[in-house]
């Protein structure tokens, strides 16, 4: 059996497989039922691990062992194989969550919390700065700083990162709002924008800029993210942002930032 090497790799990607439980897989699937010496020819999967794999495709709830002899293997349903991943994933979900949880409660946590609070007291704010690689990291990140907000929050971000922003931070600027934090978002917005613009309209307020190109959010005006390069001109994950806890710098571009507010336009939708 040939399988493009494309399709096994999406396979593997999709169900967390190994190369060789991907072949041997895929090899039951266009049989049906098969035993593990023709699967091991099929597949081209040594023999000597064809037993193995089948035994960890079998745990996984991927294949079943047909009653009888000589021992034969049947491929299970892929629709039916996709549910029994959702069950396992929600259940393990739902167990780390409900673990994280009691961690909070346990006297553990509450010293490290402590011996936190004790050291970032003896830091220098000047220090208190890190740098940080990938965009996934970098909203993450974003998202700890928007979750700490009690007074302000301002975004100066490109078209396509207004979307990704409103994508990903849309219900936490809804509570932001609710707790009275005023938000400020200036960005180049086009056509592509307007879907967005009309889900933030109600909850920032939007400022178009076309001559200057920046990427930065500020929070009470204390503590500063910036990313060094251009959206359009880096991959996602060699993205990076530099990001400082000190009033002096992020209270300095935050008032820099409101001086020119009222001589940009505001957006309508």
């Amino acid at each position: 059996m040939i399988v493009d090497d494309a399709f096994l790799k999406k396979l593997r990607a999709a169900f967390d497989l190994n190369i060789y439980e991907v072949k041997i897989w895929t090899a039951l699937l266009s049989r049906g039922v098969a035993s593990a010496g023709e699967l091991s020819d099929i597949s081209n999967v040594p023999r000597s691990r064809s037993y193995d794999v089948l035994e960890s495709l079998e745990k996984k709830g991927f294949i079943i062992m047909k009653l009888g002899k000589p021992i034969k293997y049947i491929a299970i349903k892929p629709e039916e194989i996709l549910k029994r991943i959702k069950k396992n994933l929600k259940d393990t979900t739902e167990k780390e969550i409900k673990n994280l949880e009691e961690i909070k409660t346990n006297h553990v946590f509450k010293e490290i919390e402590l011996l936190y609070k004790q050291g970032i007291e003896h830091v220098d704010p000047s220090r208190l700065s890190g740098a940080i690689r990938g965009r996934e990291n970098v909203y993450s990140h974003i998202e700890s700083m928007l979750s700490n907000a009690k007074d302000s929050v301002i975004i100066f971000t490109s078209a396509d990162g207004f979307i990704r922003k409103t994508n990903a931070f849309r219900l936490q600027f809804k509570r932001l709002k609710d707790k009275g934090v005023n938000i400020k978002i200036i960005a180049p917005f086009d056509d592509r924008c307007k879907q967005a613009i009309k889900d933030m309209k109600s909850l920032a307020e939007l400022k178009k800029v076309d001559k200057i190109a920046a990427r930065f959010v500020i929070v009470d005006g204390k503590e500063l993210m910036f990313m060094i390069s251009n959206d359009k001109e880096v991959h996602e994950s060699y993205d990076a942002g530099i990001w400082v806890n000190t009033g002096f710098f992020a209270g300095a571009l935050q008032t820099l930032v409101m001086s020119t507010l009222g001589k940009l336009q505001p957006v309508k939708v």
